[in-house]
């Protein structure tokens, strides 16, 4: 662009660069760019869903054998690969490191804190399944409906409740640290002659016995994790090497999430693509099961978009969906792979950078929440027994109904540990409650699409206690702040009225001594008997040498 001089200045011959609205022009250009560059990540997330979508419409026209859907699936698989890969150091390093990073009160305050969190929130999610159950009657009308209808295989569910709630417990405590990396204890059962009778045929007994399948146990590789972090806390300074090593591996792993998620858009193109590709008939089980998948769905809206974002509100005074709209990226990656493990590194990375959560709090509560807190499973679990219940015509007392409500909210912890936890914790509920379990492949079927909207509302519900927790840490450390402010501005006043004390004393003496001085140089001044002052020599006048002087003078 030409320019001219005036008054010896450079201008620009278009006088339009230089008017107001190029400027604020300019400056919304830079605005929109930045806002670009700030959600790039997000933005192709949720571009990668939707091309998916698209892409899977197109593809499942095109009949593709089941050879070709496993090679157009590869790119989505791998993502989940790498997703798998990263749990394993993530969970034990972030624990271990957050766990030592926390003093022993506040581990413990946190650790109450967190578990009343999960529990009442489950709690309440298993009462809106249940009570959206009964609204909307899936079952009722649908008792012809039977997996035979529907072609699916049926589900072998021999495992009694019991033993469930054992191996629970089981895995929490595993013998070997290095294979709960990738297998889960469970219990199985074997038939065993136990004695004859009279017409000489074998008595059998069914007799439960331990087994291992391939599975991570990541319940108790949480539970090693956070007491290997406490005991290292309290070494000292023999723990600080051990604990500076987990800090730097954490670190590093979160480097490789960093890498990953850039990975995220596209794999998550293929996963949505090939799930899509992968679908039987869905107007046949939309139109069969819909009522249930309406209720389940409709749960998860309730508690995600209202209750959970009403108690973060009620505990720490700030707006849930502006801390929810820092999440989208691991929302998307919750509903494109349907598990909250493979989940976490997104969200740990997100919630620390995006909503400003601290690092230690992150790092406890996500890896123990994607483990035991399961808020969207517990609703559509409930929903689910309720709805066989009605396939079978069978009326739910008060005491069936409060067992499907403990044992939701107690079986949601150990889901994740369990191969196809969900439908097991399903047959744990009809157990308990004294129902058949041949209709669970019904659940089975649809899982695909309830799944994705229960794993976003699972991670909802751990990244929501995060914030909760770093309010109540916040507080924590102010109180702290002002108490040893208050200690520190009691021990100045006490330090100034001990100076001023000893000035006090120190002047009181210094008075004392002045009066003393003063007493005795007043005394030599009026004193009779004062013959003579240092440094001057007085005339001698008394009696004894004025005779003297006068006997002398007599005598001359």
């Amino acid at each position: 662009m030409e320019k001219y001089e005036v008054n010896g200045h450079p201008v620009s011959k278009n006088p339009e660069s230089e008017a107001p609205g190029n400027s604020q022009k300019k400056s919304c250009n830079d605005k929109l760019k930045g806002f670009f560059r700030r959600n790039l990540l997000v933005i192709l997330t949720v571009s990668g869903v939707l091309v998916g979508v698209a892409l899977g419409m197109v593809i499942r026209n095109m009949g593709l054998t089941r050879a070709q859907m496993t090679y157009f699936a590869f790119p989505g698989e791998m993502l989940l690969r790498m997703l798998k890969m990263i749990i394993l150091p993530l969970v034990v390093c972030s624990l271990i490191s957050g766990a030592a990073s926390l003093d022993t009160r506040s581990l413990g305050k946190l650790g109450g804190i967190a578990v009343t969190y999960f529990l009442v929130t489950t709690l309440i999610a298993s009462s809106i399944g249940v009570a959206l159950a009964f609204i909307v009657k899936p079952g009722v009308g649908a008792g012809a409906l039977n997996a035979n209808n529907l072609f699916l295989e049926t589900v072998s569910t021999n495992k009694e409740t019991a033993d469930s709630f054992l191996d629970l417990a089981r895995n929490l405590f595993p013998s070997n640290l290095v294979a709960a990396a990738f297998r889960t204890h469970v219990t199985d059962y074997k038939n065993i002659p136990v004695g004859n009778i009279s017409n000489g045929s074998l008595i059998y007994q069914k007799v439960p016995y331990g087994t291992e399948v391939d599975g991570m146990n990541i319940l108790g590789l949480v539970l090693f994790a956070l007491v290997f972090g406490v005991a290292l806390r309290l070494l000292g300074p023999e723990g600080e090497e051990l604990i500076r090593f987990f800090n730097a591996f954490n670190e590093a792993t979160m480097v490789l999430v960093s890498w990953i998620m850039w990975y995220v858009p596209l794999g998550i193109m293929f996963l949505v693509g090939s799930k899509i590709v992968e679908m039987e008939d869905v107007v046949l089980l939309v139109t069969s099961l819909g009522k249930y998948i309406l209720a389940s769905i409709l749960g998860h809206i309730i508690h995600g978009g209202l209750v959970l974002p009403l108690i973060y509100f009620a505990l720490t005074r700030r707006n849930p969906y502006t801390f929810l709209a820092g999440l989208i990226t691991p929302f998307t990656t919750a509903f494109a792979t349907c598990s909250s493990s493979a989940t976490l590194p997104t969200m740990m990375k997100c919630v620390e950078e995006n909503n400003g959560v601290d690092k230690r709090i992150s790092r406890f509560i996500l890896p123990i929440g994607a483990t035991v807190n399961m808020d969207g499973a517990a609703i559509f679990q409930c929903v689910a027994a309720v709805f066989i219940a009605q396939l079978s015509n069978h009326e739910l007392n008060a005491g069936q109904i409060f067992t499907i409500l403990v044992c939701a909210t107690a079986s949601s912890v150990g889901a994740a540990g369990i191969p196809a936890g969900g439908i097991i914790t399903i047959a744990i509920i009809l157990e308990a409650i004294g129902l058949p379990t041949n209709d669970l492949s019904l659940m089975l079927a649809v899982d695909w699409i309830v799944d994705r909207t229960t794993t976003v509302v699972n991670v909802e519900g751990d990244a929501l206690g995060a914030g909760i927790l770093h309010h109540f840490n916040e507080l924590e450390q102010r109180k702290q702040r002002l108490a040893q402010e208050e200690a520190r501005g009691d021990a100045e006043l006490q330090e100034v009225k001990v100076v001023e004390e000893e000035e006090a004393a120190a002047r009181r003496e210094r008075q004392g001594e002045g009066e003393v001085v003063a007493n005795v140089q007043g005394g030599e001044e009026t004193s009779p008997l004062v013959t003579h002052r240092p440094g001057h020599l007085a005339p001698d006048t008394s009696s004894d040498n004025l005779l003297e002087r006068d006997g002398m003078e007599s005598v001359l």
